[in-house]
């Protein structure tokens, strides 16, 4: 017996348990998108969570981030060497893991009720995560721990906004916070070595 659909939500092409990553996969994110759905409909996480995935298109709020940071750190040889790395681990995600897998989005256009940018990528990993963690570990060799948890708390809402608005899976998060570690642990070592 099917169960009713979400609203604003398009029913999947997917047997529940039967798709790529399997059940265990498939009971996390249909549980994750159960849990975000109890704030879907509020004004303020939909004004939140909507707009941080429009700051995060293209890792705009990253660039901004570094544009503000290297004026008033005085250290421009920073925002350059941020935005080449950016742009490095998202030729890397987008045209690199992302071609591996080719999962299919919960959504072609997101949440009905929340207007989003069509992706024209595959769903995982999620980009939008992988770039806030990569940008955070890379922002955070370069600053203290007080910036750093602001580098990591801006990444994880980024991340969370994007099953919040039905671009992606939870799974598609988490596979694209671990892409970001991974990749941020090398950008990190070259940020510091190109811009001490």
């Amino acid at each position: 017996m099917n169960e009713p659909a979400l609203p604003g939500v398009e029913p999947l092409a997917v047997v529940p348990g039967q798709s790529q990553f399997g059940p265990g996969v498939d009971a996390f994110d249909a549980r994750v998108d159960e849990l975000l759905e109890h704030l879907r409909g509020h004004r303020v996480a939909d004004f939140v969570f909507t707009n941080t995935t429009h700051v995060a298109d293209f890792s705009m709020i990253w660039h901004g981030i570094g544009i503000v940071r290297g004026i008033a750190k005085g250290r421009p040889d920073q925002v350059i060497v941020l935005a080449a790395l950016l742009g490095a681990e998202s030729l890397l995600v987008n045209q690199g893991v992302k071609r591996l897998f080719r999962r299919e989005r919960p959504t072609i256009t997101g949440d009905d009720r929340l207007q989003v940018r069509r992706p024209s990528t595959s769903s995982f990993p999620s980009g939008h995560a992988s770039s806030a963690v990569f940008a955070a570990m890379v922002l955070s060799g370069w600053d203290g721990p007080w910036l750093s948890m602001l580098w990591f708390k801006i990444a994880a809402v980024v991340g969370i906004s994007r099953a919040y608005v039905r671009i992606h899976h939870g799974s598609d998060v988490i596979g694209g916070a671990v892409v970001g570690i991974l990749l941020g642990l090398v950008g990190r070592r070259l940020a510091r070595r190109w811009a001490p």
